[in-house]
């Protein structure tokens, strides 16, 4: 029996013919390797594409055009856009001026033809000089700061206070259940039948104002609130939930930005009513303010007067609009519409 793991046997052993002896060669010593010590050899240079001496590969050559078209086309391309954005802006504007421009007319021509009586409702040219001469007179700024410092303070204090309460409203369900029957209450009550209870708590001063305010644009920021939170797409805070995130993660990664928008909403409204109750405030009690301006204007049969303070408020509200939608686009960049 073979053993298969054995050593294959050579030649002789397999009686095969033995190979022939090749004649013996007398033994060469090697000689000796020279001692000479090489020179040292400096470290190569880094290759440097600019220089004009090294040799650039087409691939190099494009890839230096690129980058040196790319940088020199970047201030050409910012400049494209900054013109493309001109254009919108200048494009829209030109699609919402006309129905302005109609309004300015119809208000200055209709009086000067006897349509309506210029008495009650003088041009626009006359409104627009009482409003100039009110500026000039320091009173249209005195009366605008006024309601712009309470107006602003409750609102402020409505945006600080009704959006935490209503993310918890919102999110936790022992909190909304616990909330819920107090705050039915208080929302179906009207804040002009509260302003007395204001005045006599507060008295006439700036707080009940600032309190009136606050408590009418509570409402709209805090409902807004309540349903953005609870509108969250259910299948996005299931993913959140698969991926790992915890409470405090989920909520502030998923909950609150999917939320933003409607929260804005309510502070866009919220905004609203916070010059519009102003104005009645001020008509019931005040010494200066819009509200004021307008009231006393009135009574006093300076008609120019008065319709200056109306274009004033409307000039305050739509300013403010403007600032909450800015702030909303900053707040809301992921959106894509």
């Amino acid at each position: 029996m073979t053993d298969i793991l054995a050593v294959p046997a050579t030649g002789s052993a397999r009686g095969d013919a033995p190979a022939p002896a090749s004649p013996a060669t007398p033994a060469q010593t090697p000689a000796p390797a020279p001692s000479a010590t090489p020179a040292p050899v400096s470290p190569a240079a880094p290759e440097n594409p600019e220089s004009p001496g090294v040799l650039k590969s087409p691939e190099t050559l494009e890839t230096l055009k690129t980058s040196e078209t790319s940088e020199t086309s970047r201030p050409a391309r910012l400049a494209g856009l900054a013109r493309f954005g001109r254009r919108v802006r200048l494009g829209r504007l030109a699609r919402r001026a006309p129905a302005v421009v109609l309004l300015a007319a119809t208000w200055e021509v209709l009086p000067r033809t006897g349509a309506v009586d210029p008495v009650f409702v003088p041009p626009l040219s006359e409104v627009l000089r009482a409003w100039y001469d009110l500026l000039l007179g320091g009173q249209l700024l005195e009366h605008f700061q006024a309601s712009l410092v309470r107006s602003l303070t409750g609102f402020g204090l409505a945006v600080v206070l009704a959006v935490p309460l209503g993310l918890a409203i919102g999110w936790y369900r022992p909190v909304a259940d616990f909330l819920s029957p107090v705050l039915e209450i208080f929302r179906n009550t009207s804040a002009v039948a509260l302003l007395p209870v204001f005045i006599l708590i507060l008295g006439l001063g700036e707080p009940s104002k600032i309190v009136f305010v606050f408590y009418a644009c509570s409402w709209p920021v805090l409902l807004n609130t309540v349903s953005g939170v609870r509108a969250v797409e259910p299948l996005l805070v299931k993913s959140a939930r698969s991926l790992g995130l915890g409470p405090l993660s989920l909520f502030r990664k998923v909950i609150l930005p999917a939320a933003v928008p409607t929260i804005f909403t309510g502070i866009r409204l919220a905004g609203a009513s916070s010059i519009l109750v102003l104005l009645f405030a001020e008509m019931v009690g005040a010494k200066a303010g819009l509200g004021y301006l307008v009231q006393d204007a009135q009574f006093s049969f300076r008609i120019p007067d008065m319709y200056a303070g109306i274009i004033t408020i409307s000039a305050l509200g739509l300013l403010f609009n403007l600032l909450l939608l800015a702030v909303e686009r900053r707040f809301s960049t992921w959106r894509t519409t």
